[in-house]
């Protein structure tokens, strides 16, 4: 081929063509597209080593080969030095040809690869923009074909659905699926939704997923188009847990502030209500719209604060928050309430909203004014109680102090109160005190007080008043309670007796005051009731020594200091004895012998005397089975309080007491007044006869002092009556003693019951009673009560008894 032609052959192609002397390694020819390629003209590229243009040591030791035979063709990329010394990339063939039989040479074929290398590398590029993006998103992102095969996903896709590390690399649309169901808790659901994305390519879809883990997401799916086809589904997975949980927090705190039992409202900074809720709605009595929008402050007021406003806005301000308590208007009313306003700042640190707290303070003052009254007023009367009492007196008390006033305090107490309670009831009873408490206060004057001190006990206040006053308060309302009174049409008498102590001459202070004026109405109690009293120092002295004698009497119990003596009872026929009286003796260290008159009234009134009588009891049937056990049997008889016969056990504790002395019942005899036997006839009478049904003696004490009654003796287990010491000591000589005496016997005599005459101190009486046939005696004419052992010496000088079946020493 001529070398024209072989040019011609060169330029015609697309590609740079050189052609290399295999011996010198020169181009010896080459086209307009190498020259264009290296930016060199053909006249320069020709004759230029090969290697001149090489740019990599692979290059050159390329060339070296073919220069040394080793090599003869070679098809790979390769970089050629441009005439600007830039390298450029070129996609490289040589090949050796021989373009006449003894002349062969090497044809390098290059293309320029500068522009798909640009394109590869903007490719590159914008494919690593995408997978940073894919991976910077908050959310998964999981990309398919039509089929479901997976093309791409990202981290966080990987972290949402807890991915594992196998399946990070080559995975299958049917491994993913399978994954992602196992992860569900409701995997129907999720098949549900994939079918009806799998029947159309163009839907898009927007779902909840709950994952086992405890995550929701948001699943997003999108076809992906490409050259408008859809080439396959773009799926993006949004962890909503918080935002739901957000959101159920917000429509619970929206709960809480529609339904709050407090108005609450929130305002912009300019103080314009822009929201509200229903109880804010009804308690500024506005419709809702015309609330929103208003002007917060007006809605608040205090005559006593001109500048509440004022002041609102300037504490807000200064230190974020004002509480207080004021009125808000409602209709025409001012209604009292308790305001917390609260200021909320933005980012900036200003002022951008506050809310507003506010409730109806009027059950609250209208349930302090209950606790004041129950604190102050007593329940049933509404009359002061004791601390309101205090509160009025101590500050009479100071005033008395500097301008040397007086004042009188009176202590009331009703009369057989207890009577209307027990018998009626107790909501007759508070119906009765209502009357009393309104009858005394009529009484009294505007600036004194009248209080309740509980039960049936008041105390009033006599403001500034004297002795003489005091007086003519207590006739007032003695006279005032002395008139009948008339409760549920019932017509009944009432009383009262009052004790009335004076300041400063009684007490200095209100406690003694009230226990001075209680002393003198329980000495009003016991001169018979109805009355008042003044009280005297004297008073003071006679209680507190009664006090004393009750510790005392109380001591001498645990001390043991009590005794028994022992007083016979003698048959005045022939002087046998048939009996002894038990008579209980107290001698103290400090008081020395204290009469049974003195101790034994305060032991009943104190109750005291149930824990006397049982000992008392327990002591003389022990005595009565010693001398049982000795052969010396005798009667013992014992006196029954009518507090200790009313015990419910005193049955039974005479049986227990009977039973372990081992003593023959018949030997005891329960000395019994009539107050016992009148009291409750029906309960006293069962009792007798249980203690009848023991073998046990029951005779009338003291006979004829209380409500004798013929109606008893017949219908009770008596056996023996004791005509009182009151009776025999006018003996022979009163007329009317020995009427009652000779009565007494005579009619004991057809009731066939024995009598014993009580107190008999001289021959004249025995042989008086002795004629009227009276059994027996008791009395200092023959002794009188002696401890056991004297008892037991006096006993074996008295006559035996004349028959073996009578008992006695």
């Amino acid at each position: 081929m001529t070398d024209e032609g072989l040019a011609g052959l060169l330029d015609g192609t697309l590609d740079a063509i050189w052609l290399v002397d295999p011996k010198t390694l020169r181009i010896t020819a080459a086209n307009l597209s190498a020259a264009t390629l290296v930016g060199l003209p053909v006249a320069q590229l020709v004759g230029m080593p090969a290697i001149a243009l090489a740019v990599t040591p692979e290059d050159m030791f390329f060339w070296e080969d073919v220069a040394a035979g080793l090599t003869h063709s070679i098809h790979s990329n390769a970089m050629l030095r441009g005439a600007n010394g830039d390298a450029i990339a070129v996609e490289r063939k040589v090949s050796r040809i021989w373009p006449s039989p003894d002349n062969p040479c090497y044809l390098v074929a290059l293309r320029d690869l500068r522009a798909e290398k640009a394109a590869e590398e903007t490719l590159e590029h914008r494919v690593s923009e995408l997978s940073a993006t894919l991976e910077s998103t908050g959310d998964g992102i999981l990309v398919t074909d039509l089929r479901g095969e997976v093309r791409n996903f990202n981290q966080r896709f990987a972290d949402l659905w807890a991915l594992p590390v196998e399946l990070h690399t080559v995975v299958s649309g049917e491994q993913l699926n399978a994954h992602l169901q196992n992860q569900l808790l409701d995997p129907q659901a999720y098949l549900a939704a994939a079918q009806a994305l799998a029947s159309d390519d163009l839907v898009e879809q927007v779902d909840i997923l709950q994952l086992r883990s405890g995550r929701v997401l948001e699943r997003r799916s999108v076809p992906q188009r490409s050259r408008n086809r859809v080439r396959g589904r773009v799926y993006s997975f949004r962890d909503i847990t918080v935002q739901r949980e957000s959101e159920g927090q917000l429509r619970l705190a929206a709960k809480v502030f529609d339904s709050s039992p407090e108005a609450v409202f929130i305002t912009n900074a300019a103080l314009e209500v822009v929201q509200a809720n229903p109880r804010c709605v009804a308690l500024t009595d506005h419709a809702s719209s015309g609330l929103l929008g208003s002007r917060a402050l007006q809605f608040f007021h205090d005559p006593a604060r001109p500048q509440l406003s004022t002041e609102i806005e300037m504490a807000l301000l200064a230190h974020g928050i004002w509480s207080g308590e004021v009125w808000r208007t409602v209709g025409e009313a001012a209604v009292a309430v308790e305001v917390s306003w609260v200021a909320l700042q933005d980012a900036q640190g200003q002022l951008s909203h506050t809310v507003v707290f506010f409730k109806d303070m009027t059950e609250r003052l209208e349930a302090q004014r209950r606790i004041e009254k129950l604190a102050y007023r007593d329940v049933l009367t509404g009359l002061p109680n004791r601390l309101l009492l205090g509160q009025r007196v101590e500050f009479a008390l100071r005033l008395a102090e500097r301008s040397g006033g007086h004042f009188a305090i009176l202590f009331l107490d009703l009369d057989r109160f207890k009577n209307i309670n027990d018998s009626l009831g107790h909501a007759f009873g508070d119906r009765v005190l209502m009357e009393v408490a309104d009858r005394i206060l009529h009484c009294m004057r505007d600036v004194d007080t009248l209080s309740r001190m509980g039960g049936d006990e008041f105390v009033a206040f006599l403001q500034d008043a004297d002795a003489m006053g005091a007086e003519v308060a207590a006739r007032r309302i003695l006279d005032a309670l002395a008139r009948p009174f008339l409760v549920d049409e019932m017509n009944f008498s009432l009383g009262c007796s009052i004790g009335v102590a004076m300041y400063p001459a009684d007490g200095r202070t209100l406690d003694d005051l009230i226990k001075c004026a209680d002393t003198a109405m329980y000495r009003v109690k016991e001169r018979g009731r109805g009355n008042f009293r003044f009280y005297q120092p004297q008073m003071n002295v006679d209680l507190l020594s009664r006090m004393k004698l009750d510790h005392a009497m109380r001591r001498a119990m645990e001390s043991g200091l009590y005794r028994l003596h022992y007083q016979p009872q003698v048959a005045l026929d022939d002087g046998r004895l048939l009996g002894a009286e038990a008579l209980v003796r107290w001698t103290d260290p400090e008081l020395g012998v204290v009469s049974p008159a003195a101790f034994i009234p305060l032991a009943e009134e104190s109750g005291f005397i149930i824990t006397i009588g049982n000992w008392v009891m327990q002591e003389a049937v022990r005595q009565a089975a010693t001398w049982q056990r000795s052969g010396r049997p005798l009667v013992v008889s014992v006196n029954v309080s009518a507090l200790q016969f009313q015990q419910p056990d005193f049955v039974e504790r005479v049986a227990r007491c009977i039973a372990e002395a081992e003593l023959k019942p018949a030997l005891l005899e329960l000395e019994l007044t009539e107050s016992i036997l009148v009291q409750d006839a029906n309960e006293a009478l069962a009792r007798l006869h249980a203690l009848a049904g023991l073998g046990v003696s029951l005779a009338i004490d003291d006979f004829g002092t209380g409500y004798s009654s013929l109606a008893y003796l017949k219908k009770f287990p008596i056996s023996k009556l004791k005509i009182d010491r009151t009776f025999v000591m006018g003996l022979p000589e009163d007329e009317s003693d020995r009427a009652i005496v000779g009565a007494t016997v005579a009619m004991a005599r057809a009731l066939k019951l024995s009598v014993v005459a009580e107190g008999v101190e001289t021959q004249a009486q025995c042989d008086y009673l002795r004629e009227l046939q009276c059994a027996s005696y008791q009395g200092y004419l023959c002794s009188a009560g002696l401890p056991a052992a004297e008892f037991e010496a006096l006993a074996a000088r008295l006559m035996q008894p004349p028959h073996p079946g009578a008992l006695g020493f």
